[in-house]
């Protein structure tokens, strides 16, 4: 077996105590530069710009990859960082409902740097690489590794049959754990796009017999909906193709024989790129609602040369069971909405046209051309859509409207209750639910017309309460806590003092 040991990416990690996590992320981009790591952070900037500001507040990125490899039947993931993250990492997959283990190369600086840690993971692979119970290995690097230039790209692209799949999956690199999905979902679908470029392949166990032409839906999704888009499809001779990111490798062979790609998750950048590879034409948006179940259907039935008399009779057969089930279910109350998982303007949609006095739609994930009608459908609706939202930008627009019902993440869920406002987290109740179609209409009332009803609680217990457990009374304590205002009088003093020093030195 070739072991042939890698050039040291980063022997400056040598010095001082390493390159750690604790580096700062100027240091950890330039040394991943440094370390041959130019090409996958520009090829991310490109995919996952940035901006207006640096990078949402979201947890570990990486989180997303991994979860997708976890979902996959047959499929070992192997993460390769530092033992506290690797740690994070495990913990929330298994929180999520992973049953499965993660692999975990661990590293010291020595065989960080001196490319031991290479060895390390090829050993790892080799070990782990059994045909008959897996179909791929997913390795991922997360910061340190990357920034030190570990070559997960040197490995072997199979072992006795079993596919080899290296990532970089950095947090100085790509924003958001949403993304992160995509880098996996689009390097799965460049290695089987190969593969059926080189020759016959496996078909899925569960192979459709319809006969139709399938639709690919790009996006993770309530497991209802797949069934729901495929009910919509059928007027329209179309059947719904696999869910990708998928549960397992084949399906991605059924998945680039789609005739058609439905981006119902805007921001799969990478897997786009790999569709449009195949040939394979993309629309945006989603079927959610009624005028965007109209404009889907209709996009999807230009796509695919669909006779318009055609069209009009699916629609004629669904548009009105969804007007009814959102008029039968209407919302009423002002609400602000933010997420990091990218169905957010879909959920936007659905709520404007349930009746909910919708003002503002934060989302994580960045502004790409899949998402433009949803965006210019809630903009001309008087609702603000601010991509790449942060924290500080939800928790405005919530004082800024004051609304019924706060939605979003879990910070703005707790500074939404701190304020007496009802809150729902997006992820865990609101993207938990079918969206699409008809079971998606009235899916969301019930819930959100709930906890705006809970508005008379949240009041009583703060009147009992009043300001128990807030700013000097909060923790626990035996005595009564002494104010102490010359104390507080100081530290201000110096806080300003530090902030005129560093403004006088940003002037030189």
């Amino acid at each position: 077996m070739d072991k042939t040991i890698p050039i040291v990416a980063n022997p400056a990690g040598l010095n001082a105590d390493g390159l750690g996590c604790h580096s700062g992320k100027e240091q950890l981009v330039a040394a991943a530069q440094a370390a041959g790591k130019s090409e996958t952070l520009e090829r991310y900037a490109a995919d996952y710009p940035k901006g207006p500001h640096d990078q949402p507040q979201s947890m570990c990125p990486a989180f997303g990859a991994l979860r997708v490899g976890l979902r996959m039947r047959r499929t070992q993931t192997i993460l390769s960082g530092s033992a506290c993250c690797v740690y994070g990492l495990t913990f929330t997959s298994h929180f999520y409902g992973a049953r499965r283990s993660v692999g975990y190369v661990p590293f010291n600086s020595e065989t960080l740097v001196t490319g031991k840690l290479f060895e390390d993971i090829r050993e790892a692979v080799y070990a782990q690489a059994d045909p008959a119970q897996l179909d791929a290995i997913v390795i991922i690097n997360l910061c340190v590794p990357t920034a030190s230039g570990v070559p997960l790209q040197l490995l072997p692209k199979a072992i006795d049959g079993v596919r080899i799949i290296g990532i970089d999956v950095p947090g100085f690199g790509v924003p958001t754990h949403a993304e992160a999905k995509d880098v996996l979902a689009g390097a799965m679908l460049k290695y089987a796009r190969a593969e059926v470029m080189a020759g016959p392949v496996q078909a899925p166990a569960n192979a459709r017999a319809s006969g139709k032409p399938t639709v690919t839906l790009l996006g993770e999704m309530f497991p209802a909906d797949p069934v729901g888009i495929g009910m919509l499809l059928a007027p329209l001779g179309l059947a719904a193709g696999p869910v990708v990111p998928t549960r397992e490798w084949r399906e991605l062979y059924a998945a680039l024989d789609g005739s058609l790609v439905a981006a119902l998750h805007p921001f799969y950048t990478a897997s786009i790129r790999e569709f449009e590879a195949a040939g394979r034409p993309v629309v945006g948006s989603a079927p959610v609602g009624h005028d965007g179940t109209e404009a889907w259907l209709q996009a999807v039935g230009d796509a695919m040369n669909v006779p318009q008399a055609q069209i009009d009779a699916a629609k004629n057969q669904w548009l009105p069971a969804i007007r009814g089930a959102l008029a039968k279910t209407p919302i009423k109350g002002r609400i602000t909405l933010s997420g990091y998982e990218g169905s957010e303007l879909l959920v936007g949609r659905l709520l404007v046209e349930s009746g909910a006095d919708l003002r503002y739609v934060g989302t994580a994930c960045p502004r790409t051309p899949w998402s433009d009608a949803d965006r210019q459908w809630l903009e001309a609706r008087g609702v603000r859509v601010q991509y790449r939202a942060s924290l500080e930008q939800d928790l405005a627009a919530m004082h800024e409207f004051e609304p019924d019902l706060a939605i979003g993440t879990t910070p703005v869920v707790q500074a939404a209750k701190q304020r007496r406002i009802p809150a729902l987290y997006f992820t865990n109740l609101i993207s938990a639910r079918p969206l699409m179609g008809v079971a998606g209409a009235g899916s969301l009332a019930q819930v959100i017309n709930a906890a705006i009803a809970n508005q008379a609680r949240f009041d009583a217990m703060s009147e009992f309460f009043g300001t128990t457990g807030e700013g000097d009374r909060a923790g626990v304590w035996t005595d009564v806590p002494a104010l102490r205002p010359e104390f507080r009088a100081e530290v201000r003093r110096q806080a300003e003092k530090a902030a005129r020093r560093r403004q006088a030195e940003q002037m030189i």
